[in-house]
């Protein structure tokens, strides 16, 4: 049984309002700027001292009530680049652009902790609040760390957060170690003689020997990958050609790669040049590949999972917690942040994920029965991590 905070039941139609404006006016990477300024304004008027600029649209707010540990919690800002398709009243009102994972809510309900944090500073210590933008493919947690993130906010420990379709809403699930893949991408270009289609013995045909390649990336995960690791090899686009009867003299190939471990993704792209290299030869074809690191696994720390845990404990109940979630292969650039500094990541229960209602959906929208589950989650992780006011 879920277990609010007290007090937080007239915040609660505060922190909706401000997800529906956050909706309608989706904002994509490092374009958030609307976004921030919303965010800063809230959290100036909640009194607490506000720092704008790092990663361009960045906002951290800091609370400080006396000497104490110091703490961060992240939320992420910006939208995608998505058609919106459904029929609220607060519809995206930017055509291309849609809040479809779900970011508005984060940052909602990162605002509402901090604004009922900051009215009941029961705490000793500090905690910045992070809204970070650029989650989505660009990296902004990256940039914002190393633009100087924690040497500007030297926290001990941060934590984060995201909503979860198909987990039923009410539950909280984490895990220590990995709990989302490392997130590269990839290029390989193929370079030969075009030649006309109906005679292919004058050239060479880049689509042939990229096809074969194709069908070679994937045996890398089932015959180079230990059966007990997790790899993924998608190649998601092949360019090549442009009229009926010509074998082009050019292919290009892009896709992703996803991993847990930095062995296994060594492994992955040394063998993927490897084969690309070897079979394109075989065909008198030159194969160029470019190889693109662009997230990490994100991997919580053990002690600050058990904390998590507790917290969520607190909030929906023991049995409404997994502890076990088989991790995603989606990616998530909260791991720059924590390659830097300890601590947890979680997934809050969004309800059905049938009828479009899927990260990344046209037809999604933030299920705000989640609000106060999120809100409380950071307020009495706050409570814990934190001691008690004197």
């Amino acid at each position: 049984m879920v277990e609010t905070v007290a007090g937080i039941e007239g915040l609660t139609a505060d922190v909706t309002a401000w997800r529906h404006d956050l909706h309608a006016h989706p904002e994509t990477a490092f374009e958030e700027e609307r976004t921030s300024g919303f965010v800063a304004e809230k959290l100036a008027s909640f009194g607490l001292e506000v720092h704008r600029g790092l990663a361009k649209t960045g906002v951290v707010g800091i609370l400080r009530n006396g000497e104490g540990p110091s703490v961060a919690f992240r939320a992420d800002m910006d939208a995608l680049h998505i058609q919106e398709e459904t029929n609220l009243p607060y519809r995206s009102r930017h055509p291309g652009r849609m809040h479809a994972c779900g970011h508005d809510g984060h940052t909602a309900m990162l605002l509402g902790a901090a604004r009922h944090l900051s009215e009941n500073p029961s705490f000793q210590g500090s905690i910045a609040f992070v809204f970070q933008p650029a989650e989505e493919n660009d990296g902004g947690g990256r940039v914002m760390v190393e633009e100087g993130l924690f040497d500007r906010f030297p926290v001990e420990r941060i934590f984060g957060m995201h909503n979860w379709p198909g987990l039923e809403v009410g539950r909280i699930a984490l895990r220590p170690g990995p709990i989302m893949a490392a997130y590269d991408v990839f290029e390989l270009t193929l370079t030969g003689r075009g030649t006309h289609a109906a005679m292919p013995n004058l050239g060479t045909d880049t689509i042939l020997v990229g096809s074969q390649i194709v069908a070679a990336f994937q045996t890398i995960p089932a015959r180079n990958v230990h059966p007990v690791d997790a790899a993924v090899v998608s190649v998601t686009q092949f360019h090549a050609g442009d009229t009926w009867n010509v074998l082009p003299a050019t292919a290009v190939l892009r896709g992703t790669v996803r991993t847990f471990r930095a062995e296994v993704q060594d492994l992955m792209e040394r063998r993927m040049g490897e084969l690309a290299t070897a079979i394109a030869k075989g065909y008198g074809v030159e194969a160029s590949l470019r190889y693109e690191r662009r997230y990490p696994a994100t991997v919580n720390s053990a002690a600050e999972a058990e904390i998590a845990r507790q917290v969520a404990v607190q909030v929906v109940g023991e049995s409404a917690v997994d502890l076990d979630p088989m991790p995603s292969m989606g990616a998530e650039d909260f791991a720059f942040m924590l390659e830097k500094r300890p601590g947890a990541y979680v997934w809050v229960g969004a309800g059905p994920s049938d009828g479009g209602r899927n990260l990344h959906s046209p037809h999604y929208d933030f299920n705000d029965a989640v609000l106060p589950i999120g809100v409380s989650y950071w307020v009495r992780l706050a409570e814990t991590l934190l001691p008690k006011a004197a």
